[in-house]
């Protein structure tokens, strides 16, 4: 599959706001084991969430079934914030995370942590660390602190493509001075995420 052929979300293949009403239940479950497949845990405060077709679309309807948005002009709002988040078959795209159960506590790490989303790659065996794009569509920390919430780009060579391809080892981490951690991704994960490669 090429990345012009890859499956694309459109205004005609989404699911009406009473056809979601009806088929939401299973849809949900479905999507969150898939997310679960495609979720990192990258020590006990970072998790990437690598998205893909299906999480971006089950991301829209909630929206849309949120917002009550039927009119084709909001829908296709929202089309034009969340599909730039699917992988276009050369990349990874990823949606970080930073989890503090104490409110104060993760005040503090935000603080702390200020630049970790520069600071978190994966890596194909055999080649060098990729370190993310982040934050393309706009900038999520300031002066004082990051945000808890980042969207990741990690561009792949054809060669690292074809290394997964064949079955060699992901790891992932952050090199940050306040939180550094580095790990293999497990191989259902791993299997999972190649198929958003072309």
């Amino acid at each position: 599959m090429t990345a012009a052929t890859m499956k694309k979300i459109t205004l005609q293949n989404l699911m009406s706001l009473e056809a979601y009403a009806k088929a939401r239940k299973e849809f949900r479950a479905n999507a969150i084991a898939h997310k679960r497949l495609r979720s990192v845990h990258i020590g006990d405060h970072v998790t990437l969430l690598f998205e893909d077709e299906m999480t971006i679309r089950y991301q829209i309807q909630e929206v849309l079934r949120v917002e009550k948005t039927f009119e084709e002009a909001g829908i296709q709002d929202e089309l034009d914030a969340y599909t730039p988040l699917i992988p276009n078959g050369r990349n990874f795209k990823a949606t970080m995370l930073i989890e503090y159960v104490d409110e104060v506590e993760r005040r503090f790490a935000l603080t702390k942590l200020k630049g970790i989303e520069d600071k978190t790659w994966i890596q194909v065996e055999g080649s060098k660390k990729i370190y993310a794009i982040a934050d393309e569509d706009l900038l999520r920390e300031n002066e004082t602190k990051t945000s808890a919430v980042h969207f990741l780009r990690f561009e792949l060579t054809e060669e690292m493509a074809a290394a997964l391809k064949y079955g060699v080892s992901l790891a992932m981490g952050v090199n940050h001075p306040q939180y550094t951690v580095a790990m293999e991704v497990n191989n259902q994960t791993r299997v999972a995420l190649v198929r958003d490669l072309a």
